[in-house]
C-alpha cells in the first residue's frame, strides 16, 4: 500500500480494534484508505480479524460460493446496498459478462473488475463471522458472500485451502479511483435517437444504441422526451416503494457497480426509514437506500417483443446510476398494468423539461 494515510499495517489493525463494530467501508473512509487496503492489512494476522488472499476470478469464486450453502449475497454502490439470502447456483461463465441465476441470487458479473479477493474471518460475541469479499482495482467493494449459521463450514475450509494465493503478505496496492462518467448527450442527434428507440425489440439493445450515438444512459434520457421518458421528482423512488408494497405486486430491483449487478425479483414488504436511509427489511431481501443521494429520477419506457418495458431509474448528482426497478414479467409479458399505474401516478419533477 502507499503511505497516503500515513499509517502502517499495525496502525490500521489498531484502528480496527478500536472500532470493532464500525463497518469496514466507514472505517476505511475515516482512515483515508480503500476497503480492500483495510481488509488486506489483516492478511496473515492472528487477532480477531483475519484475511486470506484468494483468486479473484468469478470462475474460481462462484463454485466456492455454491458450496457454502445458504448465505447472504451483498452488492452495493455509494448510495444503495442490496442484500439477498439464499443459495448460489446455475453459474454461467463468460469472458466479458457472467451470471448467477438461482431462485434467490441473481447476478450479472463483469469479470474484468474482479481484481482482489479475500476470505475474511472476524471473531465476535456471536462466534466467527465469515465472508468472501471481492474488490475492484481501486479497492472498492464489488461483491460479498456472507456466510450464515446454516452455511457449510467444511466448504469454507476447503475454499481457504484451494483458493489461497501464494502471496499472503499483508497489504494491497490499489489503482486510483476513476471519476464517474457524467451524462453524455447529443442534442443534435435527438431525432435519430427517437427513431432508433422505437425500433428496439429488447431492453438490452438500449446501451448499444446510445453508445453508437456517442451518448450514455442518463444523457439519452435527458434529451429523448415523451413518450419515451418522464423526469420524476427525487422523492418518487420512495413513493414507488410504498406503492409497490401497498399493491402487493412483484418487482425487479437492480443495484450494481462496475463489477456486479444484483437483482431482487419479488414483493417489497417492510419499509423502515431511518434518517436519510429508506430500508426494505424483508426476511430474504434487504435494501438500504440513501434517499438524500437521489438527484434525478426517470420513468423510462422501452419497446420489446413482449410489450413495453417500463422502469423507474434513480441517479446521483454525479450521474451515477443508483438503482433501477422493473415489474416482474408474467405470462411472457414485460408490461404489467398495475406497475404502469403506479409509475403513471408518480409526481413529475418541478424542473422537468417540456417535450
Amino acid at each position: 500500500m502507499d503511505d497516503r494515510a500515513g499509517l502502517t499495517f499495525r496502525d490500521i489493525r489498531a484502528r480496527r480494534a478500536e472500532a470493532p463494530k464500525l463497518r469496514d467501508r466507514d472505517l476505511a473512509q475515516n482512515i483515508g484508505i480503500s476497503e480492500a487496503e483495510l481488509v488486506a492489512a489483516h492478511v496473515g494476522a492472528d487477532g480477531p480479524h483475519r484475511a486470506v488472499r484468494v483468486h479473484a476470478h468469478p470462475d474460481r469464486l462462484m463454485p466456492a460460493a455454491e458450496s457454502f450453502g445458504e448465505v447472504m449475497a451483498l452488492t452495493r454502490n455509494i448510495s444503495a446496498v442490496h442484500e439477498k439470502t439464499g443459495h448460489y447456483a446455475n453459474y454461467h461463465p463468460g469472458a466479458h459478462a457472467a451470471m448467477v441465476l438461482s431462485d434467490a441470487v441473481d447476478l450479472r458479473i463483469f469479470p474484468a473488475h474482479w481484481r482482489h479477493a479475500y476470505l475474511v474471518e472476524v471473531e465476535g460475541d456471536g462466534g466467527t463471522r465469515r465472508s468472501l469479499q471481492v474488490f475492484d482495482g481501486a479497492g472498492d467493494s464489488v461483491h460479498k458472500v456472507i456466510l450464515r449459521e446454516a452455511s457449510h463450514s467444511a466448504a469454507w475450509e476447503r475454499a481457504k485451502a484451494e483458493l489461497a494465493l501464494d502471496d499472503q503478505s499483508e497489504g494491497q496496492t490499489v489503482a486510483p479511483r476513476e471519476a464517474p462518467e457524467p451524462a453524455k448527450s447529443r442534442p443534435d442527434r435527438a431525432e435519430a435517437l427517437r427513431a432508433e428507440w422505437v425500433k428496439m425489440s429488447d431492453t438490452h439493445q438500449f446501451l448499444r444504441l446510445v453508445s453508437k450515438m456517442k451518448m450514455n444512459r442518463l444523457g439519452a434520457y435527458r434529451i429523448a422526451g415523451a413518450p419515451f421518458v418522464r423526469q420524476l421528482e427525487p422523492g418518487a423512488v420512495d413513493a414507488m416503494l410504498h406503492a409497490v408494497r401497498d399493491a402487493g405486486i412483484e418487482v425487479m430491483i437492480f443495484v450494481g457497480n462496475r463489477g456486479c449487478i444484483q437483482i431482487h425479483s419479488g414483493p417489497v414488504g417492510k419499509l423502515v426509514p431511518m434518517g436519510p436511509w429508506q430500508n426494505v427489511m424483508d426476511p430474504e431481501f434487504n435494501l438500504h437506500l440513501r434517499r438524500d443521494h437521489i438527484a434525478e429520477v426517470w420513468a423510462v419506457e422501452k419497446p420489446t417483443q413482449r410489450g413495453p418495458a417500463i422502469s423507474v431509474e434513480a441517479f446521483d448528482e454525479r450521474g451515477r446510476l443508483i438503482l433501477q426497478t422493473f415489474p416482474v414479467p408474467k405470462e411472457g409479458r414485460d408490461s404489467r398494468p398495475a406497475w404502469a399505474r403506479i409509475v403513471g401516478e408518480l409526481k413529475d419533477a418541478e424542473d422537468a423539461p417540456v417535450s
